[in-house]
């Protein structure tokens, strides 16, 4: 998932008609800008020098860019250090996102430029409905299993609030097959994607309630071969910090030119009925 994420990234970077100086992999699990080198060397290409960083410190080690291990929620970078920073799949960890946002803004120079990729709300989805349904036919309850994520109206709307100029998002939503719901759960704690919710159950949970869960997994998301379905979603979010040379939108009533006589078509009132 790591790879196709840095994948999609650089197409978009690819997209952006200008070069870079100084760039900033937030996040790339020591690997990142390595990934990014090899599967769009082009992007990589757009900025002259990279700095790698990750939450853990023996991750970090690895990276073979200049990297340090640090805290998305407490950045060590003074202000305008970076003309880039790009963030794969590492911003749906933290707990202050507004915060860690406006702190990404603050590290740009004007009409730098930030890229973020995160898991997106419809993921898991087929997973978080078995568990839930297992665990009410089994118990008394249920318990929030998988982490909450946001959406893509979401971030546009928070990367507004941290200051972003031209602020956009998009959703990557693809399903991945398994033989069991076993097969998925083992592919999630390799990722390091399990769940680390502070308020969830402390007691374990039982080797039945997965096996029922499993049961359910099978009946209600298989395909006729028998395997199980997965759905992930990658929310990709873009914006620019602030610089007087940008583009504004014009003021509510400034128009000079009404929107029917640019499509050349007849403007019907909001009184009048069409085609009467």
């Amino acid at each position: 998932m790591l790879k196709r994420t840095i994948e999609d990234i650089g197409e978009r970077l690819l997209d952006v008609s200008r070069d870079f100086d100084r760039a900033l992999m937030l996040g790339g699990g020591g690997r990142g800008v390595d990934l990014l080198k090899s599967v769009v060397p082009d992007a990589y290409a757009k900025a002259a020098h990279w700095v790698e960083s990750d939450l853990s410190p023996r991750r970090a080690a690895s990276a073979q860019a200049p990297a340090l291990a640090l805290d998305e929620e407490a950045l060590p970078f003074a202000d305008e250090s970076f003309d880039l920073i790009v963030s794969p799949l590492a911003l749906h960890w933290t707990n202050d996102l507004p915060g860690a946002l406006i702190q990404i803004n603050r590290a740009l120079t004007p009409d730098g430029f930030f890229a973020a990729a995160m898991i997106g709300g419809a993921s898991l989805t087929e997973l978080r409905q078995s568990l839930m349904a297992a665990e009410s036919e089994m118990s008394q309850g249920v318990s929030a299993r998988v982490s909450p994520f946001a959406d893509a109206q979401d971030l546009s709307g928070l990367l507004q609030r941290a200051g972003f100029a031209l602020p956009v998002s998009d959703v990557d939503r693809f399903t991945v097959r398994y033989d069991t719901m076993f097969g998925l759960m083992q592919d999630l704690r390799g990722m390091g994607e399990t769940s680390v919710l502070s308020g969830r159950s402390r007691t374990p949970a039982r080797r039945a309630l997965f096996v029922k869960a499993a049961e359910i997994h099978a009946q209600r998301f298989a395909d006729p071969d028998g395997r199980v379905r997965a759905t992930f979603e990658i929310i990709h979010a873009g914006g620019w910090a602030p610089h007087p040379g940008q583009p504004r939108p014009k003021r509510p009533g400034s128009a000079t030119v009404r929107l029917a006589d640019a499509l050349g078509v007849k403007e019907v009132s909001a009184g009048e009925k069409a085609g009467g």
